[in-house]
């Protein structure tokens, strides 16, 4: 399965909102693909990061470093080409990040199967 699928199918899963998935490839260095989304509470965003790691590592796929967890209101999962923002909805307002990387084009991932 498509990592960027296992990503996003894991949020959902967990009910995360507005899940976006940013190609930043052409834009940076830095990764190829943000996700981003929104929970409704620090325990929402944790549960969430949990589900992601643990149908990556069912996956074969295992993050290279992990920050925020403890504060629990924006998490960053890097998998290198792949890095998940998770974050309560107050701090996705306040930062914003699809306003910086606006140039990037938006991926629709389709998890129905």
């Amino acid at each position: 399965m498509d990592r960027l699928k296992v990503i996003v199918k894991a949020l959902d899963d967990k009910r995360a909102e507005n899940i976006d998935v940013l190609n930043i490839s052409e834009l940076t260095s830095l990764s190829d693909y943000f996700v981003i989304c929104s929970c409704n509470s620090n325990v929402q965003v944790r549960a969430c990061i949990d589900e992601v790691e643990e149908k990556m590592k069912e996956n074969g796929f295992e993050p290279i470093h992990k920050e925020g967890y403890r504060g629990g209101n924006w998490v960053v999962l890097d998998f290198d080409d792949i890095i998940v923002h998770v974050m309560d909805k107050e701090t996705r307002e306040f930062y914003a990040l699809e306003r910086l990387w606006d140039d990037a084009p938006r991926i629709e991932i389709d998890i129905e199967d």
